[in-house]
């Protein structure tokens, strides 16, 4: 039997992504939200909507009590959470299990593996996935990690086992620069997740950042092709674009991610991310177990609602398609359109005093900004998306270009500037990306 209603756990464009969602499957659709977004567009055209306020903002939307609260409130089947805030807290997902209230996503268990890195690597190199050289337990010591690093080869990274975003990791290349980095590393994990424990691993030179989009409904999995998202800043996507591997290549880490999503009995939407090295090599890099901002290049070029489906599956549905049945078409390219300043992306919070965004064939905007918005200084700035699709590669940029110069938003910078530049530089356009294509191309940014 379907959920009747849905409460939207999170804010912004992703809660009128779910939220529109909802509505064209005819269920109701009721939202939290915190002072800042009181009048926001999810807020207004919600069925529902309970108020949490907070001295500090985040905490509108990070306290547990108050959320599984306003969902007995409401009466709600089901949460949705979106990504970021409580979307991959084990702990939240575990009390709304208690309260037999759906979430919709995996369950805690295999949130709170996928969480750990150190168990997600051991659980896919044992479905079979590549996995990149290093240690299978904490490092605890600079000594220790060094006579890894001399084993598995310089240089090599040190990352969190509870992180994500990037935090604190450290590449290092000689064993003296060891003590140091473990240290740093140590301390912003335990200061971002309360959680001290690192690993060392093999770290890609030259890599690409490629990803695959799954469905499973805890017993099979499909996935509908990858995405590519090099072009970040400080770890946080920019652009994304897809598809970007040949057939082969596609068969062949399609059916391990597969293999990698029934092995820890998922349940939902997930995101397999890999480094791709520079001699074609991938490398397993992390599960996201949620609906992710770039779902939306996956849908254009695939042809399917993934937000609806993750609900479906949340249902108690099983897998609607088949793997034979999806096929990927053309190309598509997503910008982010974040209130920052295209020359040191220091966020630019503000009142839209004018807003206009392109529409036209194969266009897509997902926003939940308008005339006389106020982009608060308190969140995440991204304002919105601009998703184009075309037969080719080059006929999508050429229609990112326009769609994007078609755009007015007053009162803000924007990004806008730095993506222009992006679409018209030669590297781009003969895809030779990789991570650091940002640090490698400073005169991108501009002023």
């Amino acid at each position: 039997m379907g959920f009747k209603r849905i409460l939207i756990a999170n804010r912004g464009e992703i809660a009128l992504r779910i939220l529109r969602a909802c509505r064209e499957m005819d269920i109701e659709a009721t939202i939290i939200h915190g002072r800042e977004d009181r009048g926001s567009l999810p807020v207004q055209l919600s069925d529902a909507a309970i108020p949490i306020y907070r001295k500090e903002p985040l905490s509108s939307y990070l306290e547990i009590d108050a959320v599984i609260n306003a969902a007995k409130e409401l009466e709600v089947d089901a949460v949705h959470p979106g990504y970021g805030f409580l979307a991959e807290n084990s702990w939240f997902v575990s009390r709304l299990e208690q309260e037999g209230i759906t979430f919709i996503g995996p369950n805690s268990e295999v949130i709170s593996l996928l969480g750990d890195k150190i168990r997600a690597r051991a659980a896919m190199k044992e479905a079979g996935l590549p996995v990149a050289a290093g240690s299978n337990e904490p490092i605890n010591n600079a000594e220790e990690a060094s006579i890894l690093a001399e084993k598995i080869g310089y240089p090599v990274i040190i990352k969190a086992a509870a992180g994500g975003g990037g935090i604190g990791m450290q590449v290092v290349n000689q064993k003296s620069d060891f003590e140091s980095a473990l240290k740093l590393c140590q301390s912003r994990a335990q200061s971002a997740f309360g959680d001290n424990r690192v690993f060392v691993e093999k770290f890609i030179e030259g890599a690409q950042h490629v990803e695959f989009q799954v469905l499973a409904d805890g017993k099979n999995a499909i996935h509908f092709g990858e995405r590519f998202c090099s072009i970040q800043r400080r770890h946080q996507k920019l652009i994304e674009e897809g598809p970007w591997l040949n057939e082969a290549e596609r068969k062949r880490i399609g059916d391990l991610v597969c293999k990698g999503a029934e092995a820890v009995g998922y349940k939902g939407l997930a995101t397999f991310e890999f480094l791709r090295d520079k001699h074609g090599e991938f490398y397993f890099l992390e599960v996201n177990p949620r609906v992710q901002v770039e779902h939306t290049v996956t849908e254009m070029i695939s042809g399917h609602n993934l937000v609806e489906l993750g609900i479906r599956i949340a249902q108690g549905e099983s897998l609607p398609i088949s793997q034979d049945e999806i096929e990927i078409k053309g190309h598509a390219i997503q910008c982010r359109i974040n209130a920052e300043r295209s020359a040191n992306f220091i966020p630019s919070p503000g009142r839209l005093w004018d807003c206009h965004f392109p529409s036209g064939y194969g266009i897509r905007v997902d926003t939940h900004a308008h005339v006389g918005y106020d982009m608060p200084r308190c969140f995440d700035s991204l304002l919105a998306k601009i998703i184009v699709w075309g037969s080719t590669r080059e006929e999508a940029i050429r229609r990112m270009r326009s769609a994007l110069s078609e755009t007015r938003l007053e009162g803000v910078e924007t990004l806008i500037p730095l993506h222009l530049r992006i679409l018209d530089e030669i590297d781009f356009n003969s895809r030779n990306i990789t991570i650091h294509y940002i640090d490698e191309h400073q005169e991108l940014l501009g002023d």
